[in-house]
């Protein structure tokens, strides 16, 4: 029963606060602007309304709706979450929206965000205070010419001394620059224009202020002023993946952890989930059947992730496996095990049952193999070859699901396309999805590679090693080549 002023950061969805996450996790309406990343919208609830005042056909919408709106959706008792890029009070706006606010009588808190002020130096690496070099910070927009409010006196600023960002002021850095040196600045003094700083776009170009009006800058762009800017301690820059864009064709519930490590590599990650979890055809009996009789087989063969979560729904704990050895097909589906309190018998070398079914020891025994209910026959075919006793039982089935088009258009415009499993690549393409010559295609292993090439793609990476940070060394390698 609040409106909440929220800053959602300069950019990274993951400068987002605490505070400000809760509360958009439990709104009833999300108003947003274009400054606040798409991927924080998922934060609120499936049911939210989602209200956009920053993408007309005429333009934004202008401030004095935005107000009337807030107050309008304020009165009906709902939680309302104004997301507002950067700081809601740094330049912008937020102060207007809170007046309108109290002036209606409309309960409402202000949550304040990280600002491009200071974030998009960081990300760039360059520190805004420095001992020795700048003790000082002062922070204008260059965007005021056309505003109410009067120009600010470049000529005295010039005189501050310490460290000058200048936001919004792009379009007018000639006039800036001019002015500053007229105000005392020389022409050789540092400046840093770190354009969509703190995103997969980010670009930074180092000038003096002598040449500001002609670099090549566009908006928007944070200018940073002073000896400060001569600093390069660069971090965000030197991301291996920075600027492209990786496809993720996981299932929803298993893309995070992979997205997450792309992401932190640089990439910007499009999540495309052509596939999901269900029960097997039996609906789950034969599984329910196999998990009570454990402790009868020698060994309990597992090749997926989704195979061991889906046998220990069935089990108490650890003890009901009895005496039976496990093995596993890779160290993804061991640490699995790891979290339900089991340590693995066995993890293959290579992750592929082609591969377990040759480091199985002998002598043969019986084995329970619970995995996928369409799968690769090699497996359960080496087993019996040596002398085993197999068990084959589907734990679950794969599901293709619908892809939106929108979603077909940004993978397709992407650098490169991860596929964890043969049935993702049918699935992929099924749902209408081409791989462009542009794109690299990656694999997670080499009967998933094979998956691929069987269905006409050419494969540029295989990861050399089980394991999702293989995979995104895998897409490195692929995407170096790339112009």
């Amino acid at each position: 029963m609040t409106v909440y002023l929220v800053g959602a950061g300069p950019g990274d969805p993951g400068l987002i606060t605490v505070r400000g996450a809760e509360v958009l996790g439990r709104a009833d309406v999300v108003v947003y602007d274009r400054l606040a990343d798409p991927r924080l919208l998922e934060l609120a609830p499936p049911g939210a309304e989602r209200v956009d005042v920053g993408k007309r056909p005429g333009g934004p919408v202008d401030q004095d709706s935005i107000n009337a709106l807030l107050v309008e959706r304020g009165r009906t008792g709902a939680t309302i979450v104004r997301l507002k890029g950067g700081d809601p009070f740094v330049f912008g706006r937020g102060g207007e929206e809170a007046a309108a606010l109290l002036a209606a009588s409309v309960p409402f808190e202000v949550v304040p965000g990280v600002s491009a002020a200071v974030a998009v130096p960081a990300y760039a690496g360059i520190p805004v205070t420095h001992r020795g070099v700048s003790a000082s910070l002062t922070v204008v927009t260059g965007h005021s010419r056309n505003d109410p409010d009067p120009e600010p006196d470049w000529e005295l600023l010039a005189r501050t001394g310490g460290t000058l960002v200048v936001m919004m002021g792009v379009a007018h850095r000639d006039l800036v620059s001019a002015r500053l040196m007229e105000g005392g600045l020389a022409r050789d003094t540092p400046v840093a224009a770190v354009m969509w700083g703190t995103r997969t776009e980010q670009r930074t170009v180092r000038t003096t202020l002598g040449e500001l009006a002609g670099a090549d800058v566009e908006p928007p762009a944070t200018l940073v002023i002073g000896a400060v800017a001569a600093l390069d301690l660069s971090w965000y820059e030197r991301r291996p993946l920075l600027g492209r864009r990786v496809v993720v064709t996981r299932t929803a519930e298993q893309a995070g952890e992979l997205s997450g490590r792309l992401t932190e590599a640089g990439a910007e990650v499009v999540e495309v989930p052509t596939l999901t979890i269900a029960d097997p055809s039996d609906a789950g009996a034969g599984l329910a059947t196999a998990a009570r009789r454990l402790a009868r087989f020698d060994w309990v063969v597992l090749t997926s992730a989704n195979a061991v979560e889906r046998l220990f729904s069935h089990l108490h704990d650890a003890r009901d496996l009895g005496s039976a050895r496990v093995a596993a097909v890779g160290p993804a589906t061991a640490a699995v095990l790891a979290r339900h309190g089991v340590r693995a018998d066995l993890v293959a070398r290579r992750s592929s049952g082609a591969a377990l079914a040759d480091e199985i020891p002998d002598p043969p025994g019986s084995v329970l193999l619970a995995r996928a209910e369409v799968a690769d026959p090699a497996l359960p075919e080496k087993l019996a070859g040596r002398g085993f006793e197999v068990e084959e039982v589907a734990a679950y089935r794969t599901a293709p699901l619908p892809v939106p088009a929108r979603l077909v258009e940004r993978a397709e415009a992407a650098d490169a396309v991860t596929f964890a499993s043969g049935s993702a690549v049918d699935a992929y393409l099924a749902a209408g999805a081409r791989v462009r010559p542009h794109q690299r295609v990656v694999c997670i292993g080499p009967v998933t590679a094979e998956a691929a090439r069987r269905a006409g793609l050419e494969v540029a990476a295989v990861a050399e090693r089980a394991g999702l940070d293989a995979l995104v060394d895998a897409v490195v390698a692929a995407v170096a080549s790339k112009p």
